[in-house]
């Protein structure tokens, strides 16, 4: 076999058509052979000779895509130094493009005997490892464009590739659960009906199913456990994974970006699969153990941010340069639009604290890939002062906690609520507005894939987690969730009345809040876990959506359409006014230049005043009543255009009992109802009825209505 010298830059493996260029840092290896792995259990082994800055590096020609490959690392195993290199383990490339198998868990893995930690285990790892594979990088993008679509009407609906699909009647057997399915007209048709416009895929990284669980007989379903930054997931491939992963979700993105819906990726920069001292050594471990990770003072062992095991070591330039070249290979080489970047907290954990202003968000801030794309935050992780809700940097979104708890607090009848909720409605200015950010730093939510569904945050007071193997003690305790009356399933009609009453006001709140919305796929067809808040090992019916089809009940399936079409109506209500979603915050006053004398925003109690000081910080207050002036939108449109929206009165009665509320009077004389979740369809926009100012409305115990006034 002929060896060339290669370049040490780009990192990985790199197929030019005649050949590939292998690259892969360590400054803890003596030496480092690449192993070309063949289908017959045998490799070939090719010492990298050459280094640069500690890049090892060769260019053999003749390796074509679909070549498995990997790295043995001669050097130190001194784990009280930090040190783990170990030749026996075959090790994953780091910036491998696409990885083939699976773990077959056993001590081969482990750099250590289970029955001895201290001493070294030279068993081989090959044959019950992952391997890298050579991918071919040509991809016929065609017309090909990013939609590109502005925050304001972005509306995104977070899904998992396997839970969306696996189980749609539409989608041919081969398809459910894969990158394919994602593309299949009937998902997408799905999509696009109900408004959305960007999908914001749960890990997509290649990811390990855990030991424990696989002995236990379940999986790492999430997916958060990634081991490969720039491998799609294998198991979610429909026809191979020799690379033919890589053609298959890039033809995913393309088939969404057709449909003008972007791809957002949920992705986890701040630890790897590798886990804890005790953990398997696959990759990163292996390879230079202190230069990837964070080590504690006694480096044998780890500093845990993430309740993961390990953290990355995020003041490590060849960390850093390894997280923003998987970034740009997404935007650039798979075309996706955007990242939510989970526990984000510690990718500003430079030392110990959380660094607003540490290297990565610099390196993000200045890049001129990464920072013209969708950047959102979930702005926290488990260690000390890792709650960052409203401290990123103003190039970033969030995921808004506040917002989800605030909502559900309302809703279920907390005391002493109200006064944050107009916040949390209108943007959560005291979050954002003093860093110079707007309402469209705020992602809203009031569910998401960690936690109850939207049925089942209406359905159970206590989390029902048994299925995990854990004895219901995983998962979140305090869910601010309420069972309207029954625990899980009942047959009681007024329970499930109040509960499909509940769900509605969810939606409707959500979609009338100022910032950005985010449904989780499958609430708009009140999809169950049957009270699991923590179902990340749940690779089963019990995870996947249950979509509609001729099996379901005559009444199920009509509450369940109801749900649906009611959560469109709201998406497209949204969609069609921009005062539901200002790009700035409300001034609470007349806005200049708009020739209008009403404020563009106004607080009244049920009886048609104005709310007062006493009013907000009263503790059994749960009810208002909002104005939007549509004629009062101070920032302009796209071409300086003064923006006008019709006026709405958005009506809030959180209270357990119904409750009159008084049309305001000065506020509009005409108005029409096209909104009232007391009702079984919600009364989709344009239906209601017309009532005049001073008009005395009876609302429901807990729901909502919404008058419209003709700009």
């Amino acid at each position: 076999m002929q060896v060339w010298p290669g370049e040490a830059y780009p990192l990985g493996a790199t197929y030019d058509g005649a050949g590939t260029n292998f690259a892969v840092f360590t400054e803890a290896a003596d030496r480092v052979e690449l192993c070309l792995l063949h289908d017959d259990g045998s490799e070939t082994a090719v010492e990298l000779r050459e280094s640069d800055a500690f890049v090892r590096h060769a260019y053999l020609p003749g390796v074509m895509p679909g070549q498995r490959y990997g790295f043995r690392v001669h050097g130190p195993y001194a784990p009280e130094r930090g040190l783990r290199c170990n030749s026996a383990k075959l090790l994953l490339d780091p910036y491998a493009r696409a990885i083939s198998g699976s773990i077959q868990w056993g001590e081969e893995v482990y750099g250590y005997h289970f029955d001895d930690p201290e001493r070294r285990n030279d068993l081989d790892s090959a044959p019950h490892t992952m391997t890298s594979v050579v991918v071919n990088p040509y991809f016929d993008w065609g017309d090909d464009r990013r939609p590109r679509t502005e925050y304001h009407h972005t509306v995104i609906y977070e899904a998992h590739v396997k839970g969306l699909t696996m189980r749609h009647p539409g989608l041919p057997e081969e398809l459910r659960g894969t990158y394919a399915g994602l593309a299949h007209p009937a998902i997408i048709e799905h999509l696009a009906e109900l408004g959305v416009t960007a999908l914001e895929l749960m890990p997509v990284h290649q990811f390990v199913n855990d030991h424990r669980l696989v002995d236990m007989g379940l999986n790492n379903y999430w997916g958060y456990n990634t081991i490969g930054f720039f491998a799609p997931h294998n198991a979610y491939a429909s026809w191979g994974d020799r690379g033919q992963q890589v053609l298959e979700f890039k033809s995913a993105v393309k088939a969404l970006h057709e449909a003008g819906i972007e791809v957002i990726l949920d992705v986890v920069y701040n630890h790897t699969a590798e886990g804890n001292h005790l953990g398997p050594t696959l990759s990163l471990k292996g390879l230079d153990n202190p230069s990837y990770y964070r080590l504690a003072e006694d480096p044998r062992y780890y500093m845990d941010t993430t309740g993961t095991g390990n953290s990355l070591l995020m003041r490590s330039p060849h960390v850093l340069q390894m997280i923003m070249d998987s970034l740009r290979y997404w935007v650039t080489e798979m075309h996706v639009d955007g990242f939510r970047f989970d526990l984000a907290a510690t990718l500003a954990r430079q030392f110990h604290e959380v660094d607003r202003l540490s290297s990565f968000f610099d390196l993000v801030q200045q890049d001129p890939v990464v920072s013209q794309v969708k950047l959102i935050a979930e702005p926290w992780d488990v260690g000390e002062g890792g709650y960052q809700v409203g401290n990123f940097p103003p190039l970033w979104t969030e995921w808004n906690g506040k917002y989800r708890d605030t909502v559900r607090d309302l809703w279920r009848g907390e005391p002493r609520t109200l006064a944050e909720f107009a916040s949390r409605l209108t943007g959560s200015s005291d979050l954002y507005q003093d860093d110079g950010r707007r309402p469209l730093a705020s992602i809203n939510f009031v569910t998401c894939h960690d936690g109850f569904t939207l049925h089942d945050l209406v359905s159970y007071n206590e989390k029902h987690n048994e299925a995990n193997g854990e004895d219901n003690r995983d998962g979140e305790s305090h869910n601010r969730s309420w069972n309207c009356g029954a625990e899980g399933d009942t047959d009681d009609p007024d329970v499930l009345t109040l509960r499909a009453r509940q769900i509605r006001n969810f939606i409707a709140t959500l979609m009338l809040s100022q910032g950005v919305p985010m449904i989780s796929h499958g609430d708009e067809l009140a999809r169950t876990q049957r009270g699991n808040n923590n179902a990340y090992c749940q690779d089963n019916e019990l995870a996947w959506l249950d979509w509609p089809d001729e099996e379901d009940g005559a009444e199920e399936g009509d509450l369940r359409r109801q749900l649906l079409e009611f959560t469109r109506a709201m998406v497209w209500l949204r969609k069609d006014h921009p005062v539901f979603r200002r790009r700035r915050f409300f001034h609470g006053r007349p806005v200049e230049g708009t020739h209008d004398d009403l404020s563009d925003i106004a607080w009244f109690t049920p009886e048609g005043a104005e709310m007062t000081q006493r009013d907000w910080e009263s503790a059994r207050a749960s009810a208002l009543t909002v104005f939007l002036n549509g004629n009062a939108i101070s920032e302009p449109g796209q071409r300086g255009e003064r923006i006008t929206d019709d006026s709405f009165l958005l009506m809030f009665n959180a209270s357990p009992r119904p409750l009159d509320f008084v049309v305001p009077v000065d506020h509009g004389a005409q108005w029409q109802v096209v909104v009232d979740t007391a009702r079984e369809d919600g009364v989709p926009p344009g239906t209601g009825p017309k009532v005049s100012a001073g008009t005395r409305l009876t609302l429901a115990d807990r729901s909502l209505t919404v008058l419209q006034r003709p700009a």
